[in-house]
């Protein structure tokens, strides 16, 4: 599960224009960019030798004779337990430094190993990489051109005809048909069968070389031959590629309530979001009640969607607050949008797999009073990430800030603790019950908004309040919908996770900011 909260825009990074003759000089870019973006923005401040010594030792995952080691101010490369190749460092290395005592070691050990000399560049690149990232944290990583590549187009869209497939048994299957696409246009079906694609055969492609034979660029036309079980023949269709965004958002009617399911958050999140409940107001009218948002499993993604889906229901208020080491890095995101919905009820869902993104909206809706969170407490991964480019078309993701709830808790290793528990409670009838009797208990947000991200302790007693699931509850939505139908229940349920004074921790927030630095 990916559990990021991106930022919706790239720092720029130190990153050069690719080699294409000279490996050595690629290597050298590649390693200086990496350890200056390290350097420059990582969320604590990072020893780069003890980075760079890391990635080294990588080298015997490719070749087991190669070794590194660094012994007093010399760093050295063994081959067979042999010195090979030695550097005396200086304790004043920075970065770019280390850079260059990277790629000289990679071309000595290029030329003293055949086993690294002959695999992919790129194979090595991740080996190396892997060891510089997992010094760092979970959520850092580096991802090579074709996986980066990837990460764009889930986050950004691609020029495509907009459906999901499916390669089973030497057959191209849709899978799913995107709504807005130009294959919804041109009447693609689930089922249908991609026998073609520009007039070549898809038998014996595998997945990702049908994906690169639909994508292409934006209004380029691509012709695929489809087999439809109603149909007697295969027949043609032309279509003309679109930009197309993968879809996050799913909206179904629960009676006269809207259901609105969010997988993701990439760029087109909020939009569509908007666009589902205009089609709910449209179908349901004026006896639309209320709306569930549901966010489990739901593992994040864009930082700026997260704010614009909470700006589609607030008027007024704090949404998030992000704070680093980088200068950039303290941000204050305010409400700025017009309540959609005019102030209809609004249950959010969420269970121990809603992280990130997931949980800024929680918490934003949440304590802004604005949203009931029914549900088990949430993953907690409050950290946000960059995305920095690579001269090998490659990208390093690197986490550089932690995220505050509008109150001012952080949610790292935390997460958001749900307004109605139901992680104790067998059916929806005993949760109303307790709700109406006044029994349920109120989310202690007292002290959840004093306890300390390093508390483990702390930290672990709230969740206790709410042990996370990560299995969907059926109960849920059964609660929700009861919740969005009774006002006066609803109205009963804010209340339960009342706030401290919005912002109260603001103070501190700034004043616990240069300790992030340690």
């Amino acid at each position: 599960m990916a559990l990021f909260a991106f930022l919706g825009f790239a720092i720029a990074g130190c990153a050069g224009s690719s080699s294409d003759t000279d490996p050595s000089a690629l290597s050298r870019q590649m390693f200086e960019a990496g350890f200056e973006d390290i350097e420059q923005v990582y969320i604590d401040k990072p020893d780069i030798g003890t980075l760079a010594l890391a990635g080294m030792q990588q080298l015997s995952t490719i070749d087991s004779d190669v070794t590194t080691r660094r012994t007093g101010d010399k760093v050295e490369l063994l081959l067979k337990n042999q010195i090979a190749y030695s550097r005396t460092v200086d304790a004043d290395y920075d970065a770019e430094d280390w850079g260059d005592l990277t790629a000289d070691m990679l071309t000595e050990a290029t030329e003293d190993s055949e086993k690294i000399k002959t695999a992919p560049t790129e194979k090595v690149y991740e080996a190396m990489f892997s060891g510089v990232v997992g010094k760092l944290d979970q959520f850092s990583r580096y991802a090579g051109a074709q996986n980066a590549r990837e990460n764009r187009a889930a986050r950004d869209g691609f020029g495509g005809i907009g459906v999901r497939i499916s390669v089973e048994d030497d057959e191209v299957r849709v899978i799913s048909v995107m709504h807005y696409t130009p294959a919804e246009r041109m009447g693609l079906k689930n089922d249908d069968v991609i026998t073609e694609i520009d007039g070549q055969t898809t038998k014996g492609l595998n997945q990702q070389q049908v994906v690169d034979k639909l994508r292409g660029p934006v209004d380029s036309t691509v012709d695929i031959t489809i087999r439809r079980v109603e149909e007697s023949d295969p027949f043609v269709v032309s279509i003309t590629r679109a930009h197309v965004v993968p879809e996050t958002v799913n909206y179904r009617r629960e009676g006269d309530v809207g259901y609105f399911r969010i997988y993701s958050f990439n760029s087109e999140t909020a939009e569509s979001l908007k666009r589902a409940v205009e089609d709910a107001e449209q179908e349901i009218g004026p006896r639309l009640s209320g709306l569930i948002i549901d966010l489990r499993d739901n593992p994040g993604g864009l930082l700026n969607q997260s704010v614009a889906v909470s700006n589609l229901f607030l008027t007024e208020g704090r949404v998030v607050s992000t704070h680093g080491r980088h200068p950039d890095s303290h941000q204050y995101f305010e409400a700025s949008g017009e309540d959609i919905t005019n102030g209809k009820p609004i249950v959010v869902l969420v269970d121990g797999n809603s992280a990130s993104a997931a949980e800024i909206v929680a918490a934003a809706l949440q304590d802004n009073r604005r949203a009931v969170v029914v549900g088990s407490n949430t993953y907690g991964k409050g950290t946000v990430q960059t995305v920095l480019p690579l001269p090998n078309q490659g990208e390093i993701t690197l986490t550089w800030a932690r995220f505050h709830a509008p109150s001012g808790y952080t949610l790292h290793h935390l997460g958001v603790l749900p307004s109605i528990c139901t992680s104790t409670y067998r059916t929806a009838d005993e949760v109303m019950q307790d709700l109406t009797a006044g029994r349920l208990p109120m989310v202690p947000t007292d002290r959840r908004n004093v306890v300390k991200p390093d508390d483990t302790k702390g930290l672990e007693a709230l969740r206790k309040t709410c042990p996370a699931r990560e299995q969907e509850n059926p109960i849920d939505l059964e609660v929700a919908l009861r919740l969005v139908s009774k006002p006066d229940m609803f109205a009963s349920a804010v209340h339960l996770a009342e706030p401290p004074q919005l912002g109260q921790n603001e103070q501190s927030d700034d004043e616990d900011a240069p300790l992030l630095t340690q």
